[in-house]
């Protein structure tokens, strides 16, 4: 009977330890480009913190817009009083305990204030178009973030492909020289030289395993991951960048027109300038309308002499009804409404310098992108020619080494020029990538892998 339950209990490990991995391999699930914006835009904190900006902007909206409807407040007080009040026909001095109460309601509604009330509610929904679009402006460069980010993981695990080939390569190298040694057709030091190749590769291996989980990393750390999430990305079909890029002139103009920045400045200007009329409705009258409701009730607790009045009796006599307007003209501020609108005029012109500087640079941008894409273009049909040259030349030197035609020395050299061509070829090719897409992006083209 042993037996048996040793197996039984081998079997419900081997189940144990298979759910478990299935676990772990369902949490790393490995994330598309498109996921990983989706994630970014739901869960990154200065986003969201812009979002709650905007949300407080729009309560000020709302405020603004409250102004027109008249305010209504209402007040219920009781005053108790204890004093020697004069009693009786000597006026001699008795202590009385008397209660009051007073009971308001109040409105009042500003009539005319020189359109601020409009202009302050255009304002406001300004204001709040203006932090919409921050949390746009955000979107645009945590997005190209996180492409950066993700071309760079891209990049290190296809260089890790070539490099495992490499160590392939070196490895059957350095058997095949260990038989070229062991039959006396090479020296000690050429087999020396390519086993130190195959530990250099080995090297170089590690470090590009360490590339890709730190650009994994900083992935994450982008995306704002907690550091327990197991993460791991798409790796798309294929990787080229088109030949054909749109017009530097069309791409700027497109910016200029949609991108959030130049739309934030004009608002700005917009905002800048309703402050000016703002501040000159200080200089103007103020007409409010307001009135009120109220009643009052008082009576003598101790040692009254006079007969007690009803409370409701007392409370209908002494009902009251207000109403008036009240022009508030200005007169002298202490220079308050001439400092204010000399502050709106200098504010106006600085939000009008500070759009065009926004377009300044944005036009800079997409120009530098422009030519970034460019070159980037030309290096990588560059690095497409040196890769075929340096793959023919190193199939070449392969063959001849292995007929005995050539030593170790130049195959090794051969070997390193192969190995920068291809690590030149995967920069460019993905560095050509990246600067197109965020050309495009420009262009108001969303990324896409």
């Amino acid at each position: 009977m042993k037996y048996p339950i040793k197996y039984l209990l081998l079997f419900f490990t081997f189940l144990i330890l298979k759910n478990v991995h299935s676990q772990v391999s369902d949490t790393a699930r490995k994330w598309s480009i498109q996921e990983c914006f989706q994630y970014a835009t739901e869960h990154n904190i200065q986003i969201n913190t812009l979002r709650l900006n905007e949300r407080s902007v729009l309560q000020d909206l709302y405020a603004a817009k409250a102004v027109k409807i008249p305010s209504l407040s209402g007040s219920v007080g009781n005053t108790f009083n204890n004093a020697n009040n004069p009693y009786g026909n000597d006026n001699h001095l008795v202590n009385q305990l008397t209660s009051s109460g007073n009971y308001t309601i109040n409105s009042s509604i500003i009539l005319w204030n020189d359109n601020y009330i409009n202009n302050n509610i255009r304002q406001r929904e300004l204001l709040t178009q203006s932090a919409g679009l921050s949390v746009n402006q955000s979107l645009n460069n945590i997005t190209l973030l996180i492409t950066q980010a993700y071309l760079d993981i891209l990049l290190a695990e296809e260089n890790l492909k070539y490099i495992i080939d490499l160590v392939n390569t070196s490895e059957a190298r350095v058997k095949q020289g260990q038989l070229f040694y062991d039959a006396g057709r090479i020296a000690k030091k050429d087999l020396l030289q390519l086993q130190a190749q195959l530990a250099s590769d080995k090297y170089l291996l590690v470090q590009t395993q360490n590339a890709i989980r730190q650009n994994i990393l900083t992935l994450k750390q982008i995306l704002q991951l907690p550091t327990d999430t197991l993460f791991d990305i798409v790796t798309p079909a294929s990787i080229e960048a088109a030949s054909v890029m749109p017009s530097l002139h069309s791409v700027q103009q497109n910016a200029l027109q949609y991108f959030p920045e130049i739309k934030i400045g004009k608002l700005g200007v917009d905002i800048a300038a309703l402050d000016i009329v703002k501040a000159k409705a200080g200089f103007k009258p103020v007409l409010t309308a307001n009135g009120g409701l109220g009643t009052g009730y008082s009576d003598i607790i101790t040692d009254s002499i006079y007969p007690k009045t009803g409370y409701f009796n007392q409370a209908g006599n002494n009902f009251y009804q207000r109403a008036g307007v009240t022009l508030s003209i200005p007169i002298f501020s202490n220079r308050i409404n001439k400092t204010n609108l000399e502050k709106a005029n200098i504010a106006y012109k600085q939000a009008d310098l500070n759009l065009q500087n926004d377009q300044l640079v944005l036009s800079q941008a997409v120009e530098q992108a422009y030519l970034n894409a460019a070159n980037a273009q030309e290096a990588y049909v560059a690095a497409n020619q040196q890769l075929l040259y340096a793959r023919e030349s190193y199939r070449i030197v392969n063959e001849q080494f292995r007929l005995g035609a050539i030593n170790t020395y130049d195959l090794l050299q051969q070997r390193n020029q192969y190995v920068q061509a291809v690590q030149a070829y995967t920069q460019a090719k993905y560095t050509a990538f990246l600067q197109q897409k965020i050309y495009e992006f420009y262009m108001g083209n969303p990324v896409t892998l």
